[in-house]
């Protein structure tokens, strides 16, 4: 090797190691896994008592399972098992307290940021009313149970029709507790968000600033600038959280776009604030974060049948909804081809951003991608429950068909809610197993980009160049994503869901919510539509994502129909 290729070599091996801490992919992952690292830090504070407390309601259920039917005290173990949750110690507690968003509101946005007792106590009467009610039949019927347990009990469990009759009264009482349970959840407590949103964004704009310093933009005009993008988002979210804006879809990261969009093409995004307006370095770390939902043993939990419905049906509308953009619409564009095709048939903005950055699209083209997905979310999560209902789906297939079609991770649920509850824990286990594909398409996204659309003839190419396209916070989004996983393996099933599902998880997802509200602001502010216009000519990719998106809906409508109801029915009955 020559003098001169060997400076070549070392002036390479140089930048891929100053990389780590000049790019954004790569800060997106330290900052993500500096978050999860604390989150999972404050959560372990608690895990003894935890593990000792759930072992003793574990031993006292393996106790009540030894009679031949679920006694009282059976199920009073469970439920206190369930309250067993690691976002209740101490220091994570009043962490997520300062994570949340504006509240929920009527007719009067100040009451998304406070409320006091008094105003509690008036927006509660009616709903706890109906909570004394119901606690007044749960207690009766609680009453009646230990009447006809304590008979079965009596005959030594050996009557089979007064075990039968203590069953259905220990039934009706779980229905009773239940409905109360379920009416107290909406009872408000006082709150005042204003000082958590301040504390909070005066954190994040630190925590953002020290990247950004590295990254090579001005620190101080960057946290100035993130202020005023964090304003707009709190802004966004006060909207995206009116209730009626929120049946009809017209959530935050809507309103963030809508936002950013009017401010970018009427008085202009003030200079001052475009150094905030990070779109990338915002979306990638909220992805990083996102790896801690994806988590093994819940890609499980369904079986192959959704494994299918996921893994078989996303691939077969990717690829074909591309073909369509080429052959039959001759879309000039191939960039925002894939990127609305990977939008539409994996995981909505999420695979978006991955495939944008893989195939390196124009930031208006992600733009429009990520705008027509939002708008067609919106529309999808209203639609398709009416569609499921009025078709007399059964529920379980109306949540795979959901799961495999809606874009939005929060969508999916919001829909599948709709149908119902097992319909709402198919449909987010389904999107949950689509996610995992985020990673698998910006890899094949950029090995193709690579070897057959940005090669000259006869050009040969390089891992390297391959490495060089993908997206680097992906790897992180992964790492993320095993590590959580093999955690929850080593931790076993109950404690897992008490550290990670309703532990270190409670954090990273209010977190992830943030960093991507704070995206589409960005998405918004950076947006002209005169830019954005040229990409709309002859209306095309909106055909391509209404072709694409009906083909997605049958698809995976039969193959849902198919793997849980014909090839797999077992595995059905027991969801």
């Amino acid at each position: 090797m020559n003098e001169d290729n060997s400076s070549v070599v070392i002036d390479r091996g140089k930048s891929q190691w100053s990389d780590l801490w000049k790019k954004e992919d790569y800060w997106a992952i330290w900052l993500g896994f500096f978050l999860l690292i604390v989150a999972a830090v404050l959560v372990s504070g608690g895990r003894p008592d935890l593990e000792a407390r759930n072992a003793g309601f574990v031993a006292a259920m393996q106790a009540e399972a030894l009679k031949p039917i679920k006694t009282i005290e059976w199920y009073e173990a469970k439920a206190a098992q369930g309250k067993l949750q690691g976002q209740d110690v101490g220091p994570v507690k009043t962490l997520i307290s300062q994570l949340k968003t504006p509240d929920k509101w009527k007719s009067n946005p100040l009451d998304a940021l406070f409320m006091d007792q008094a105003k509690v106590d008036q927006v509660n009467a009616p709903v706890q009313a109906k909570v004394d009610k119901l606690k007044a039949a749960e207690a009766e019927a609680l009453g009646v149970a230990r009447t006809a347990q304590d008979a079965a009990s009596a005959a030594s469990y050996k009557d089979e029709e007064l075990n039968k009759a203590a069953t259905a009264a220990i039934d009706a009482w779980q229905d009773a507790y239940k409905k109360r349970s379920d009416a107290a959840k909406k009872l408000k407590k006082p709150f005042n968000r204003i000082s958590s949103l301040i504390i909070l964004g005066l954190a994040l704009g630190v925590l953002t600033t020290i990247g950004a310093t590295f990254i090579g933009l001005r620190p101080g005009k960057f946290f100035v600038a993130f202020v005023g993008v964090y304003l707009l988002c709190v802004l966004a979210n006060i909207l995206g959280n009116q209730i009626d804006m929120r049946k009809w879809g017209l959530n935050a990261e809507i309103w963030s776009i809508i936002l950013g969009m009017l401010l970018a093409n009427t008085v202009g995004t003030p200079k001052w604030l475009k150094e905030g307006a990070q779109v990338e370095y915002f979306i990638k770390t909220g992805l990083v974060l996102l790896g801690a939902e994806v988590l093994f043993h819940k890609l499980l939990a369904i079986g192959i049948p959704g494994i299918f419905v996921a893994w078989v049906v996303t691939p077969i509308v990717l690829i074909s909804t591309f073909i369509f953009g080429q052959k039959v619409l001759k879309m000039p564009s191939k960039t925002l081809n894939i990127v609305v095709s990977a939008d539409m048939s994996v995981c909505g903005t999420s695979a978006a951003i991955a495939t944008a950055a893989a195939c390196r699209a124009k930031k208006e083209e992600l733009t429009l991608s990520l705008g027509m997905s939002m708008t067609f979310t919106a529309i999808m999560m209203v639609a398709l429950p009416a569609a499921i209902k009025a078709l007399g789906l059964p529920e379980i297939l109306g949540g795979a068909w959901i799961g495999g079609t809606v874009d939005s991770t929060g969508a999916v649920a919001a829909a599948g809610a709709f149908v119902g509850p097992k319909a709402m824990q198919v449909a987010a286990t389904i999107k949950m197993i689509q996610n995992v594909l985020i990673g698998v398409t910006a890899f094949f996204v950029a090995l193709y980009w690579a070897t057959k659309v940005d090669v000259q003839h006869g050009e040969k190419v390089s891992m390297l160049e391959i490495w060089h396209r993908f997206p680097k916070f992906v790897i992180g989004f992964l790492a993320v994503s095993i590590i959580f996983s093999l955690a929850c393996g080593s931790m076993g099933s109950d404690m897992a869901k008490i550290l990670v599902d309703n532990g270190a998880c409670k954090v990273s997802v209010p977190l992830r919510g943030w960093f991507f509200a704070l995206a589409f602001i960005s998405i918004g502010l950076t947006t002209n539509f005169r830019e954005l216009g040229k990409y709309f000519k002859g209306g095309k990719p909106i055909i391509l994502y209404v072709c694409g998106q009906s083909f997605n809906l049958a698809l995976t409508l039969l193959m849902a129909w198919i793997m849980f109801y014909k090839v797999f029915p077992q595995i059905t009955a027991n969801l």
